[in-house]
């Protein structure tokens, strides 16, 4: 079986899994499944959550797409017509509760061939990042041991290399280079060099994968049931805010899915239900907000 069947497999299966343990944390709402087809070549599989007890809105969303590379794409890749491969999982997860973190993460895989075929290039990438409204230092060790955890098996310098990836890429760099969150890690277009790089790549791929509900669902069940009020919903609804900005703006997988023709409804599910923008807004000196504020940029967690 080839590395794109693999890791075809192995995404559905850990979309079961995740979809799973999440309605499980959350013990009210299921996930709704809407499956799609690309008329250009493949489709996917989205899994929206909505109006639970703990998740307010949120996805889990499988694709496996390919056929003719699109004029924007050729471009940016700086190749001639060509054909592609892209296989991935990407999730959201927006809590209701705001001292519950939102989350995102993706592991994806993609390959490039000439006309006739001939496979001319492929890579992985990745990763795993959380966004908290307001900081718990102690889940943020969490979070980013169980991550490093993952990683060290495979190098004990991959870990550093991918949450300084992550600090600078997941940055509203119009808001005076303000993080979105706390980071995680961030890998992408790493290309094996032959089959054995292929194989160990691809493990990488599962380790990541395997670690995110260790990483994850234990925050959610330290931070559910914490009583809050409208001063809270408010702040999560500003910082929400920030995160709309950087998806619609700076994230390369919401411009390449909507360049290649990919399914606008699966791409925006990234979106949170509600956000606000006021004008020069500044958190109160002093406040839980104000401190809040100081944690996004980069920090050094493990």
């Amino acid at each position: 079986m080839s590395v794109r069947e693999q890791f075809a497999d192995y995404i559905h299966g850990l979309q079961d899994t995740i979809c799973t343990e999440l309605e499980l944390a959350d013990g009210s709402a299921k996930f709704v499944e809407d499956k799609w087809e690309r008329p250009e070549g493949g489709g996917g599989k989205t899994r929206v959550i909505t109006n639970g007890n703990v998740f307010e809105k949120g996805g889990v969303n499988t694709s496996v797409v390919f056929g003719a590379l699109p004029l924007a794409m050729q471009q940016a890749f700086n190749v001639g017509e060509s054909n592609f491969f892209a296989c991935g999982l990407s999730l959201v997860i927006h809590p209701r509760n705001p001292y519950v973190p939102t989350v995102h993460a993706n592991w994806r895989y993609f390959e490039l061939y000439d006309k006739e075929g001939k496979k001319l290039d492929s890579w992985f990438g990745g990763g795993a990042d959380l966004t908290p409204h307001y900081i718990f230092e102690e889940d943020a060790r969490h979070f980013h041991a169980t991550l490093k955890s993952a990683m060290d098996t495979f190098g004990e310098h991959i870990y550093a290399d991918c949450k300084k990836h992550c600090d600078e890429y997941f940055v509203n760099k119009h808001r005076g280079n303000e993080m979105r969150g706390i980071g995680g890690v961030f890998y992408d277009y790493i290309r094996p060099q032959n089959e054995d790089d292929e194989q160990r790549h691809f493990d990488f791929q599962q380790a990541n994968g395997n670690a995110f509900l260790k990483a994850y669902v234990p925050i959610v069940e330290r931070r559910k049931d914490i009583p809050y009020g409208e001063k809270e919903t408010e702040w999560q609804e500003i910082r929400r805010g920030r995160y709309v900005e950087f998806n619609l703006i700076h994230d390369r997988g919401t411009l390449f899915g909507l360049k290649t023709n990919g399914r606008t409804e699966s791409i925006l599910m990234s979106l949170p239900p509600r956000a606000r923008w006021y004008y020069n807004y500044q958190p109160e000196a002093g406040s839980r907000e104000a401190e809040t504020m100081q944690y996004y940029k980069p920090h050094n967690w493990v």
